[in-house]
């Protein structure tokens, strides 16, 4: 109570300074001062410090009258009052929620959000999955304006039917105990929330779809908002999947493969469905045809080798799929396909795209797209370093940058790939299983945009024909570490708010 009472009082009394001077030098004034303050981040103190000292001159305002202002802010209309919030920055926005009820009501309302956006003050956060050793997931926001990490709210209980667990038979068998290999766990599939989750972002929301528990596959769509901190749960997708991937491409959200249970036990997937946030409405999409999966010489051979979706990405207006065919712990790569949003229809992917695509733990292909370049991580060069690839869409190779990536290779999920702030990103955990945020410096390794020409881009990408350890043209730093204990990586997402 007495930090609710501090907080809000701290604001009141900071706002009553502010409406005072307006009195004396008129509202307009008062606008340029406070644009003018919210681009400089000290002077949010100086203002708070301010108010402290004439807090103690003056006579204090009672809370009531705060209360039961018709206006955000005496004297100042509602909307120059919203104007003023959306430039607070969002790391305070839960304290400005304290300040009182119509406060609260503004800051969690999407007419402030249109406003932060139409006065270009959106900000970007990082928001990180981590699973712990009880097989507990997290997540966690980081803000790059702050460098302070904030714990969402968790995940929510989900109550699913106890299904019996015959006919897990066959191929089946080696699908789960695939699955289960990748957790570490054999009891996993029975006793997580949310095991094998997909998780995506569209529309400055986050959504964990589908998974396992106890068993079996679910439909399930649940959805983080920011602007109220909590999860709600959406329509659910068509199919119940676990271990599928995501992208997103013109605003919607797709989502194809992973694997199901039916009555014969876990069946890849093939299928494909697109969610589109703003009807909160999942459509079909052609599925995958593994075209290259059609063509293995005989039925024991197609019966021992299942298809699968290792990866997906959004790239040049398609959504590039790469996929391998596999029998754990084995996975044969296989090229891959795309699809085209525009003829609804999928193609296979170029032949040097899908072949020089890196692979990491259980064949999974990470990959980000960042300023219309898309990036991997190739981490085997050795065992403690890694090297970025960038793909040359006019050869159709993969071109290597120099400057190897410290990577601590002693988890089943080393690092992952972010495309943050303009510039690519890789987190991954140090030695001492600390979260690393390491940012990639281009300013002199630029990467050219997507109409440069080859020549151009062999001038400007420095092409390493073999590893290059301790190389001097270091392009990392670190930007942000927290403390990760036991807990394992599990996916990022960016988006603005």
């Amino acid at each position: 109570m007495g930090l609710w009472h501090f907080s809000r009082r701290h604001a009141l009394n900071w706002w009553v300074q502010v409406i005072k001077v307006a009195a004396s030098k008129g509202k307009e004034r008062l606008m340029g001062s406070i644009l003018s303050r919210s681009n400089d981040n000290s002077n949010v103190g100086d203002l708070i410090e301010g108010s402290q000292i004439a807090s103690c001159k003056r006579q204090r305002t009672s809370d009531s009258f705060w209360e039961h202002s018709p206006r955000l802010i005496p004297s100042l209309p509602d909307e120059i009052s919203v104007q003023i919030l959306a430039r607070f920055p969002r790391i305070h926005h839960l304290n400005a929620k304290l300040v009182s009820r119509s406060w609260k009501a503004a800051i969690m309302s999407p007419e402030l959000y249109r406003c932060r956006k139409e006065l270009g003050k959106t900000e970007e956060w990082l928001y990180l999955l981590t699973k712990t050793d009880g097989d507990k997931l997290l997540w966690f926001a980081f803000d790059p304006i702050s460098m302070r990490w904030q714990r969402l709210p968790p995940m929510p209980s989900i109550a699913v039917n106890d299904e019996p667990r015959s006919g897990l038979a066959g191929s089946s068998i080696r699908i789960a105990d695939a699955i289960r290999g990748w957790l570490g766990r054999k009891s996993a599939l029975d006793q997580v929330p949310f095991c094998g989750c997909a998780v995506g972002a569209v529309d400055g929301c986050l959504y964990a779809l589908g998974g396992f528990f106890r068993a079996a596959a679910m439909r399930s769509v649940w959805r983080y908002d920011p602007i109220v901190n909590a999860w709600n749960e959406v329509s659910p997708m068509s199919i119940a999947r676990a271990y599928c991937k995501t992208g997103v491409l013109n605003g919607k959200l797709y989502v194809v493969g992973g694997v199901t249970r039916d009555r014969g036990g876990l069946t890849p997937l093939q299928s494909a469905e697109v969610f589109n946030p703003h009807t909160g409405i999942w459509s079909e999409v052609p599925s995958m045809p593994f075209s290259k999966a059609q063509m293995l010489p005989t039925a024991f051979l197609a019966d021992l080798l299942k298809p699968i979706a290792t990866g997906m990405t959004s790239y040049r207006g398609k959504l590039y799929v790469p996929q391998s065919l596999y029998c754990w712990p084995f996975f044969v790569d296989v090229g891959g396909e795309v699809y085209d949003p525009e003829t609804n229809a999928w193609v296979e992917m170029p032949i040097g795209m899908g072949d020089g695509w890196p692979a990491r733990q259980a064949g999974t292909k990470l990959s980000v797209t960042v300023e219309g370049e898309l990036y991997a991580l190739d981490p085997s060069s050795t065992l403690d370093s890694a090297r970025i690839k960038v793909y040359d869409h006019q050869d159709d190779t993969w071109k290597v940058i120099e400057g190897d990536i410290p990577i601590n290779d002693n988890s089943g999920s080393p690092y992952l790939l972010a495309g943050f702030l303009g510039k690519l990103h890789v987190i991954t955990e140090d030695a001492n299983h600390n979260i690393m945020v390491m940012q990639a410096n281009r300013q002199n390794h630029s990467v050219p945009s997507p109409s440069t020409s080859a020549n151009s881009l062999q001038k400007l990408l420095h092409e390493v024909p073999e590893p290059v350890l301790g190389s001097e043209a270091n392009m990392w730093r670190v930007v942000a570490l927290r403390s990760g204990g036991s807990a394992e990586l599990v996916s990022c997402q960016i988006f603005d708010v």
